[in-house]
This record gives structure tokens, sequence and C-alpha cells, in this order.
């Protein structure tokens, strides 16, 4: 998926935001982000298949955490370009 349809996502970009605080599993991202169960795990499935959160579980719950940095660079005209860089974090 293009770098800039995942970050186009408001609730995505939510997600990003409530992960670079904690960790978090799914009841309290929902919580935080203010949607209902369904729609936090597809969200979530999108970013994990796009690499940029990973999951683990711990007992009967599944805790979501950032994996990358993201940079997002646009330049004004002329140049009207726009960039995504995602880096792993280490």
């Amino acid at each position: 998926m293009d770098p800039l349809k995942i970050l186009g996502s408001k609730a995505r970009l939510e997600i990003l935001h409530q992960l670079s605080t904690r960790d978090m599993y799914v009841s309290e991202l929902m919580e935080e982000v203010g949607m209902d169960g369904k729609t936090a795990k597809h969200h979530l499935e999108k970013l994990e298949k796009a690499g940029i959160v990973s999951s683990r579980e711990r007992g009967r719950r599944k805790y979501y955490s950032l994996k990358k940095d993201i940079i997002l660079r646009i330049s004004p005209s002329p140049n009207k370009r726009y960039e995504v860089q995602f880096h792993d974090l280490e």
C-alpha cells in the first residue's frame, strides 16, 4: 500500500499518535481513539501489513507498538514533491 494512503487516514494517524506514547492493546486504543473494535482492528491490520507497527500477545491481550520512525517531507512550488520515509526503530 502506498505510504501516503496509509498516512492519509485520520484514524490511522491517531492510532500512530497514541502508539508513539507507549505500547497499547486494542481496547486501550479503541478508548483513546474513539472507535469500535472492528474498525480499530482493521486499521491496525493495515499498519501491521505495511510494517509500521508490530504486535505481540501477552496473555489474552494483543499489544501493538511502533516499529518505524515516519518522516514526511513536502516541498512547495516549484518542486511540488512529497516523500515519505520509514526507518526501523532500534
